[in-house]
């Protein structure tokens, strides 16, 4: 949920609440990350996850493309009154600060998302005791995070809102639906999987535990939280009957990424370049403009398939109603004793 969204305090609420909040560390320098970890620990003794954005080159074909792709996006930015960079210096979301960050003041866990850290890395964080989880979109992405030794695997399926966790920009990701995607994993890898991808209700999360996941990893379903650091017009869209579906789409980022379909998306879709973080950062002054003036059919709104069932409320009240959900469910994974399960 980076971009915003994730805060201490809704990481604080999930927790109370008897999950595992994580704050998203990604699209922030270091030193804000640090600031967030302080905070996170100022509201709750429990354990808390940190997301990180692995970095990586862009294939230079893709950057060969900006420079169109901002040409298109010129005469919009004009009307607006806005200036698109004309330079865009090569971004690594100030990685080994993180770690470095990470490593001297340890969390519980961290999590990666669009590839994997070095051998080095990872066994540094393991050595300072913290539990790791690589996202994963593809049995081949399951298995090299295997043979680095992470702990667990976010199984991300296509239905997910925002980005896809893919570990290579370029590619188009995999259209295997999330529990599909479970099995294929599930059968070539064996460590606990965490189910994430359009999980809205407790009917969903009961059948991603039931196809094998030990857990599910939720989104959207809290975007309407009153802890969430979504915009107020981001909000109203995902409550809004006119927007009706949601697509993948690289007009934004360069990446694909799945939020409500709109003007923007329509216009502009298929023209992006699969430049990543560069589509981002030349699209960020119009996407803030946009924002800043209400405008829905011009703004990035991630959200997963699931995102009319996504309902207002504290953080808290929505992790119980999701949990006494699946928990109505016919549940063959339901083990351990009630208290056990219960969130707290």
């Amino acid at each position: 949920m980076a971009g915003g969204a994730s805060t201490p305090a809704l990481v604080a609420a999930v927790n109370e609440a008897g999950g595992l909040g994580y704050l998203a560390a990604g699209y922030r320098r270091a030193d804000a990350m640090s600031e967030q970890i302080a905070r996170t620990r100022e509201l709750t003794d429990r354990p808390f996850g940190v997301n990180l954005f692995v970095p990586a080159a862009t294939d230079p074909a893709a950057l060969a493309g900006v420079p169109a792709y901002r040409a298109e996006l010129l005469p919009e930015a004009e009307r607006r009154g806005v200036a698109l960079p004309e330079r865009i210096a090569p971004d690594d979301e100030d990685w080994n600060a993180k770690i470095a960050a990470l490593l001297a003041d340890p969390v519980p866990v961290v999590s990666y998302t669009f590839g994997l850290p070095t051998r080095q890395e990872a066994d540094a964080l393991r050595a300072a005791g913290t539990a790791q989880v690589a996202t994963v979109t593809s049995v081949a992405e399951a298995r090299a995070a295997v043979a680095l030794g992470v702990d667990a695997l976010c199984v991300q399926g296509p239905e997910a809102g925002g980005h896809r966790g893919t570990h290579q920009a370029g590619p188009e990701p995999g259209g295997e639906p999330l529990l599909e995607l479970l099995a294929l994993v599930r059968a070539a890898v064996d460590l606990p999987l965490i189910a994430a991808g359009g999980l809205g209700d407790g009917a969903a999360i009961a059948a991603a535990l039931r196809a094998g996941a030990r857990a599910v990893q939720l989104g959207t379903a809290y975007l309407l939280a009153e802890e969430a650091g979504t915009s107020a017009p981001h909000r109203a869209a995902l409550a809004d009957p006119a927007f009706t579906e949601t697509v993948g789409t690289r007009a934004f980022t360069g990446r694909v990424a799945r939020g409500l379909r709109n003007a923007f998306i329509d216009e502009h879709a298929g023209h992006a370049p699969h430049a990543y973080p560069e589509v981002h950062h030349l699209t960020a002054p119009l996407r803030a403009a946009a924002t800043a003036r209400a405008d829905t059919q011009q703004m990035h709104l991630w959200a997963g398939t699931a995102f009319a069932k996504a309902r207002p409320g504290t953080a808290g009240e929505i992790t119980a109603r999701l949990w006494h959900e699946a928990q109505r469910q016919d549940t063959p994974w339901r083990t351990g004793t009630a208290q056990e399960r219960e969130p707290r």
